[in-house]
């Protein structure tokens, strides 16, 4: 890093540490904004992000080099969209106290909890998507009645652009602030002692998040991935299960972390499988790397990455079949689904979360062997099975860990706005979307009234009254 460099990285973590006192000053000042005020907060940021929805595809269309602009809206603005409608349409039950029993022991007196914003939410986000990513829990952090701060990724400075000018037509920056920056910039972020702190990315950084949160003892969502798997029952027509999947990796290239990581396919059907995929794939995407409907990896350094991954199952043994004639773009960074065939656990294809258009074929002989394969490894932030078999749908709900299941369907789950979403171990902690993300964000503060009449002191010293001797003997038994 140059002296000059260096000044601009001390400039801007001073930048975000003056923010967030200013923030929590502010915060400080009106600590439970009303339900009119989130709900104004929320139709302010609806409006600007309708206004900004064509400048904010275009701009992740520059970032990526060629996304598509019907990915952009599906994935990345209309779930915003979505999600201020469903929050605005449940702000106001979500905020009522709720009432609890206090109990024989405690009567009389009331007992409510209160869901008290939290304070400063600080918001980590990725680049590959950037909208939905960034916008989604800040819609909940608002509806909670917090202030938040925001990272934006490096790789994606076009959309950067946009996201602050939408930002700042709708919010002061004492109520949501944005920061860009590298590495050092992202990793003084989240040193920060936020009052929480939402992390969306790899399991790898996810662990350096969570260190640098510990020394706060800032509360953290780590929204993660790892190996997300899909399961082809034996029961499942092919063209069926493959219709079912394909879109889910094909979104956004194949870069999401709830995208199909490889698949569990019954042995005697891998190459029917195959043959399958690659129909369907070549009437969704008939130009290969020249059709603007499917999107590009969002740089050279992830293609360089996701094309040595290539080489390295291939040198171990793996047969590569791309999905199109058309494979490969080295100079625009486009690449086609391509399926691995005879794949071990010694290729890095096997063993990270690939976060891009590759797919390896498992094959299995029995669907107990699928499912072991899948428990002798960490837990996944999905898993879709491809089954009409309600046996086996039972099953996979009771007897298997990941972050959500979707049955005969991949990543739809992720746009049900009344339900929470969020990993286990490794592919990550917590929830944000629906009530749930309200709870995360909010304090459920337990709040015990009493009146004028003190039952209280029929348990304080001196000790051994016939009151307190029958109180025991009626509660002990």
């Amino acid at each position: 890093m140059t002296v000059a460099e260096n000044v601009v990285t001390k400039l801007d973590i001073s930048a975000m540490q003056n923010t967030l006192h200013e923030q929590r000053a502010s915060y400080s000042a009106h600590p439970m904004p009303d339900y009119a005020e989130r709900i104004t907060q929320l139709k302010a940021l609806k409006k600007a992000l309708l206004a900004n929805k064509t400048a904010l595809c275009e701009a992740l269309n520059q970032d990526y080099g060629q996304r598509s602009h019907q990915d952009s809206l599906m994935a990345d603005v209309l779930p915003c969209v979505m999600n201020i409608n469903y929050t605005i349409k449940h702000l106001k039950k979500w905020m009522k106290p709720s009432k609890r029993h206090a109990g024989l022991l405690l009567a009389p007196a009331k007992v409510e909890v209160v869901y008290q914003p939290l304070g400063v939410i600080g918001i980590v986000v990725p680049w590959n998507f950037p909208v939905m990513l960034s916008l989604g829990p800040l819609i909940t952090a608002l509806a909670a009645g917090n202030r938040a701060m925001i990272k934006l990724s490096e790789f994606t400075p076009a959309t950067n652009i946009v996201l602050r000018e939408l930002l700042a037509s709708a919010f002061d920056n004492k109520h949501v602030a944005v920061f860009e920056g590298e590495a050092d910039i992202a990793a003084a972020f989240t040193a920060l002692p936020f009052d929480h702190l939402i992390f969306t990315g790899s399991t790898t950084v996810g662990r350096h998040v969570m260190r640098a949160a510990a020394d706060n003892l800032t509360p953290v969502t780590l929204e993660l991935g790892g190996k997300s798997p899909t399961i082809i029952a034996p029961d499942i027509p092919l063209n069926v299960a493959v219709e079912r999947m394909i879109y889910g990796k094909s979104l956004n290239g194949g870069q999401i972390c709830v995208a199909p990581d490889y698949t569990l396919v019954p042995e005697d059907k891998v190459d029917d499988f195959v043959a399958e995929y690659k129909k369907q794939f070549n009437k969704m995407y008939p130009k290969g790397t020249n059709n603007k409907d499917f999107t590009s990896v969002i740089n050279q350094r992830q293609y360089q990455r996701l094309t040595a991954w290539l080489e390295d199952a291939q040198s171990k043994g793996a047969t590569v079949i791309p999905c199109h004639e058309n494979s490969r773009d080295d100079q625009q960074h486009r690449m086609v689904t391509h399926v691995l065939l005879n794949t071990n656990d010694d290729m890095t294809v096997m063993q990270d979360e690939i976060f891009g258009p590759i797919l390896p074929i498992v094959p299995y002989k029995t669907i107990d062997q699928a499912l072991d394969y899948i428990q002798q490894r960490p837990r996944p932030l999905a898993l879709y099975l491809m089954s009409f078999d309600a046996e086996l749908q039972q099953r996979i709900k009771t007897t298997t860990h990941s972050g959500g299941v979707c049955i005969n369907e991949s990543v739809f789950h992720v746009a049900a706005d009344d339900a929470p979403f969020g990993g286990i171990g490794p592919s990550g902690m917590g929830h944000y979307h629906g009530k749930e993300g309200f709870l995360t964000f909010s304090k459920a503060k337990t709040i015990l009234s009493r009146g004028k009449t003190n039952t209280a002191k029929l348990v304080t010293p001196p000790y051994g009254g016939w009151i307190q001797k029958l109180m025991l003997a009626f509660f002990l038994r």
